[in-house]
């Protein structure tokens, strides 16, 4: 990994490279005030005119088809889908237009479409989505006609789990308890790789309806489906995590606590051992390489799924028990269950012992580290202490992206002033124009508009300047967003204004799609 991603981390590690290959705004830069006027047709012939170069490789991505499916232009989208050559791409290019319909509420054009991908493959995974958007859209016979019809014995029971966790989303828990004992069934007389995620929605369903029994049984079936599926010493499927979780918010750590134990005797040469109850708790003695059924990624996945819903003493011991896992051989993924395990105690409060647990790791990346205790911090409320450690990093660039993080935070919790002041001390053009867009989203929102204009006018490079005006424009009425928008469009080209065009120049969508096509 690039020194400078572990720095910045991977969010703004790209987006500052593409941001500062977009070049500074000259100080004399007036392009943008030739758009006065917020009508409707200058914007487009704005659009037009940004389309008259080179094409740009975002008008051929799969973002901008999906962007033209989710705003009302589906056979556009389709008929740019359909260009694409090879067959296989061309279908899962399909197969996302798919869903970008469904997420629009266009569920009859997304089933036409899903019924004309050419390949079998990714036509039955987009009818198992669309089993589970029709039940959400309160069609459920239509629902369950479609999951008859699926081909692939490997896709039946993630459709009948789907249906039954739309359903039960819809308060119909006879239902959805029928629908989960059908995917149950599917499940038993077909095995296969994504059984154990089946099981997983299941366990959900189960307890969502009030069985516990029946949730502990499937819970058991899913520890049972990943000893026999994942005999190696690597991860275990992301199923058992997410059961693992479940339980623990539930303040049961019993069956944690039996995978983290070592077994009873050395790990055999072709894995580990998979049974084993041994008696030694994890920590009183060293575990031996291989030589429990979970492993620190686990462990880790665990974490990361209960973010801040479970109960603060079952954090802690879950806190402990990780720090326990990093002190034995097993951690060859060290850096992730630090990782997770620094977010928890910092989410919980316990910030020199989120530290302490950053100290061993590798001097590189231990700012980086430090940088997402001061993200939790922040984001928990602990403002005054996430800034105080933000501004402690050593790490130049480190110290500049929890700096940012800081900023956002305090915007978003209502106080801008505080917020630009503490912009100042960023020393990075780049990163003080990123925190400069969470200051203008907030005064936009708080109705300030030309407080937050002015400021985006500080800004000093091109693409990070159009991304404060898009944020602008989003909050703005119609006219004067349609005027950001221009702006937008010639300072970083139009698809840099997309995600706000629909709302405030219906026709915008189209004139880009017209122009592809000419």
């Amino acid at each position: 990994m690039p020194n400078e991603m572990v720095q910045w981390g991977e969010e703004f590690f790209w987006r500052r490279g593409a941001e500062l290959r977009s070049g500074l705004l000259p100080d004399d830069d007036a392009r943008t005030s030739v758009v006065q006027s917020g009508f409707e047709p200058c914007l487009l012939a704005v659009i037009r005119l940004s389309m008259s170069g080179p094409t740009d490789s975002r008008t051929t991505s799969g973002w901008f088809r999906g962007t033209l499916a989710r705003t009302g232009h589906l056979p556009r989208a389709v008929e740019l889908a359909s260009a694409i050559g090879d067959g296989p791409e061309q279908s899962e290019e399909l197969y996302a237009l798919v869903n970008a319909a469904a997420e629009a509420g266009d569920l009859h054009s997304a089933q036409a479409l899903a019924e004309s991908i050419p390949l079998r493959g990714p036509h039955d995974r987009a009818m198992v989505d669309l089993v589970a958007a029709w039940a959400r859209a309160g069609d459920r016979d239509r629902a369950a006609a479609l999951a008859e019809r699926i081909r692939y014995p490997h896709n039946w029971g993630t459709a009948w789990a789907g249906l039954a966790k739309a359903v039960l989303a819809r308060g119909d828990t006879v239902g959805a308890r029928g629908f989960a004992a059908r995917a149950d069934d599917e499940v038993r007389s077909y095995v296969f790789d994504g059984t154990g995620e089946v099981l997983a929605v299941l366990v959900e369903v189960a307890a969502a309806t009030g069985d516990r029994a029946r949730a502990a049984e499937l819970a058991d079936r899913v520890e049972d489906f990943a000893r026999s599926r994942h005999r190696n010493a690597g991860p275990r499927p992301p199923a058992l995590a997410a059961v693992l979780a479940w339980e623990a918010r539930n303040g049961d750590l019993d069956r944690i606590d039996a995978l983290l134990r070592p077994s009873p005797r050395p790990p055999a040469a072709d894995g580990p051992a998979l049974g084993g109850t041994g008696a030694e708790e994890v920590g009183q003695a060293r575990v031996p390489a291989a030589g429990s059924f979970l492993k620190a990624r686990d462990l880790a996945r665990v974490l990361d799924a209960l973010a801040e819903t479970t109960d603060h003493d079952v954090a802690l011991a879950l806190a402990d028990r990780a720090e326990r896992l990093l002190d034995t051989a097993l951690a060859s993924d060290r850096a992730l269950l630090t990782t997770s395990v620094s977010r928890l105690l910092a989410r919980l409060g316990q910030v020199e012992r989120a530290m302490a647990v950053v100290g061993p790791v590798n001097p590189g990346h231990r700012a980086a580290q430090q940088a997402l205790v001061v993200e939790q911090l922040a984001h928990y409320g602990r403002t005054d202490r996430a800034e105080a450690l933000a501004r402690a990093i050593t790490d130049d660039e480190t110290r500049a992206r929890a700096l940012i993080i800081v900023v956002r935070e305090i915007a978003r919790r209502g106080d801008p002033d505080r917020a630009e002041g503490l912009v100042q001390v960023i020393t990075d053009d780049w990163a003080r124009g990123e925190a400069l867009v969470a200051v203008v989203r907030e005064l936009a929102r708080r109705g300030d508009r030309e407080r937050a204009e002015a400021l985006t006018r500080s800004v000093v490079h091109r693409a990070t300047r159009a991304r404060a005006l898009a944020g602008l424009a989003e909050l703005s009425e119609p006219s004067c967003a349609r005027r950001l928008a221009a702006q937008v469009v010639l300072l970083d080209g139009w698809a840099a204004a997309l995600p706000v065009l629909e709302r405030i120049a219906p026709r915008a969508v189209a004139v880009v799609a017209d122009q592809l096509t000419l």
